[in-house]
C-alpha cells in the first residue's frame, strides 16, 4: 500500500481493504533501524472512513496498512512504488478509473519502507520488508528457490518464503545477472531518468552539474562547485536508483566523504544540511510535484546531471523532458520482474493470470503503455514515466 502521512485508524478484528484480506491484530516489531514500533492493520476501510478506493492510490492510508493477498504480490523498488500502488488500488488520475486486476482478484503492492516485517499471503510467514529494487528481486528469487530471505539492516530473522512474492519492482536492469536462459524475466515497465536533489538552504551554484563533476564529487576529489561546498549522500544499499547513479558516474567504491546512509530514496526531506545532494528519480519528482504521488520533496531542489538540459519543463505542472530521458547515461528503462516459466505458455508452471497481468497488449496490465485515458500507460505518464525504449524481455539469473 502506498506510503502516507500519519493517520490513526482503529480497526475491528477482521475485514478487508481494497478487496484484500487484512491482518488486523496489533503486533510489536522493529523498523530497519531497530526501533520498536506497534503495527495496526486497517480493516473494512471503506466502511470505516467512507473512502472510495477507485480514484485514489491510498495516499491517505498509513504506510503500515499492508494487505494480505490471495492474488499476486508486488514488492521492491521505491521508484515504481507509487504508480504500482495506484494501479493496484485503482486511480482516476487520468480522469477515468484504471485498475490492474488479475483473474484471481485485486493485486497487492507493498511499500519499500514501513514496518520491518510483512505478511503477503494468507497463513504465510512474516518476513523482512524488501527495501528497494535489489531486495525485491532477491525476495522474488527466494520465493522461487525456497531459500531463506533476509534484508541487511533489518532485524527480522531469515526465513524461507516460497511463493510469497510474485512480481518484483526494479528501477534497474539485471546487469551482470543477465542470462538468455535465466529463470527471471525483466519486463519493461516504462522510461525514467535520474538526477540529484539539492538540500534546502543551499546557495545557488549546484543546479547544473556534469557527469564528470558528479564522479569527482562522489570520489571526494571535488568538494566545492562554483564556490559552494558540496556534501554527497547516497540512499540505502538496496536502492536501484543508487546502483544506477553510481554506474552512470563510473564510481564503484564511493569516497570516504560520502554519507552512505540507510535513507530512503526519492525523499527530499532527508536532506537537512545545505550543500547535500542525493540521487533522485525524475519520474518520482514529477509525480510528487504534480500531486499524483505523496509529496516527499520538501523544499529540496532538483538539479540537472546533464548540465543545461533540464530534467523537466513547466512550473505549476511538470512534464518530463524527452531529451533528458533519452540520454544514454541518465535515462533508464525500469522493470517488473517475474519468473519466466510462469509467463511461458509452453511451461508446466504457466500461470495465465500472471501472464495477462504483465502483457503490454492488455489495456490495464502493469506493462501497458497505451495513450488513452483508460489505460495503464496513461496512468504512468501522470506519474512521470515515458514509454520504455524497448519492449524486449531480458532473461536473468536468480539474485
Amino acid at each position: 500500500m502506498s506510503a502516507a502521512p500519519s493517520l490513526a485508524i482503529e480497526t475491528e478484528p477482521s475485514g478487508t481493504a481494497g478487496g484484500q484480506s487484512v491482518v488486523t491484530a496489533p503486533r510489536v516489531t522493529t523498523d530497519p533501524k531497530g526501533n520498536t514500533v506497534k503495527i495496526k492493520k486497517a480493516a473494512a476501510l471503506c466502511a470505516v472512513v467512507g473512502v472510495a478506493l477507485a480514484g485514489v492510490s491510498l495516499a491517505a492510508l498509513p504506510a503500515n496498512a499492508d494487505p494480505v493477498s490471495s492474488s499476486y504480490v508486488l514488492a521492491g523498488s521505491d521508484t515504481l512504488q507509487d504508480v504500482a500502488n495506484a494501479l493496484a488500488n485503482g486511480t482516476t488520475v487520468t480522469g477515468v478509473n484504471v485498475r490492474a486486476l488479475s483473474t484471481t482478484g485485486p493485486i497487492a503492492s507493498y511499500d519499500a519502507f514501513g514496518g520491518s516485517a510483512i505478511q503477503t499471503k494468507p497463513n504465510g510467514p512474516f518476513f523482512a520488508r524488501p527495501a528497494g529494487s535489489g531486495d525485491g528481486v532477491k525476495a522474488l528469487s527466494r520465493s522461487i528457490d525456497g531459500a531463506q530471505f533476509s534484508v541487511s539492516g533489518n532485524t527480522t530473522p531469515a526465513i524461507s518464503i516460497p511463493g510469497q512474492v510474485d512480481i518484483a519492482r526494479s528501477s534497474s536492469g539485471p546487469g551482470t545477472n543477465a542470462n538468455a536462459s535465466g529463470p527471471l524475466a525483466y519486463i519493461p515497465f516504462g522510461r525514467d531518468a535520474v538526477s540529484y536533489a539539492i538540500a534546502p538552504g543551499t546557495t545557488t551554484g549546484l543546479e547544473q552539474l556534469s557527469t564528470a563533476q558528479l564522479t569527482q564529487i562522489y570520489n571526494c576529489t571535488l568538494t566545492s562547485v562554483n564556490g559552494v561546498a558540496v556534501s554527497p549522500v547516497l540512499p540505502q544499499s538496496a536502492s536501484g536508483t543508487r546502483k544506477f547513479f553510481l554506474a552512470a558516474i563510473g564510481v564503484t567504491t564511493p569516497g570516504a566523504c560520502v554519507n552512505q546512509s540507510t535513507l530512503p530514496e526519492n525523499d527530499g526531506t532527508v536532506l537537512t544540511t545545505p550543500g547535500q545532494i542525493i540521487p533522485f528519480s525524475v519520474a518520482s519528482w514529477v509525480a510528487q510535484k504534480n500531486g499524483a504521488a505523496p509529496n516527499r520533496t520538501g523544499t529540496a531542489v532538483l538539479g540537472s546531471a546533464e548540465g543545461t538540459t533540464a530534467p523537466y519543463t513547466g512550473t505549476t505542472t511538470l512534464t518530463p523532458n524527452p531529451a533528458y530521458y533519452a540520454d544514454s547515461t541518465w535515462g533508464r528503462d525500469v522493470y517488473v520482474v517475474v519468473e519466466f516459466a510462469r509467463i511461458d505458455n509452453t511451461s508446466a508452471t504457466y500461470d495465465a493470470g500472471l501472464a495477462a497481468l504483465v502483457d503490454p497488449t492488455k489495456a490495464k496490465s502493469l506493462t501497458n503503455f497505451g495513450s488513452t485515458a483508460g489505460t495503464s500507460g496513461a496512468v504512468k505518464v501522470k506519474f512521470g514515466f515515458q514509454a520504455p525504449s524497448s519492449t524486449t524481455i531480458i532473461r536473468a539469473n536468480l539474485s
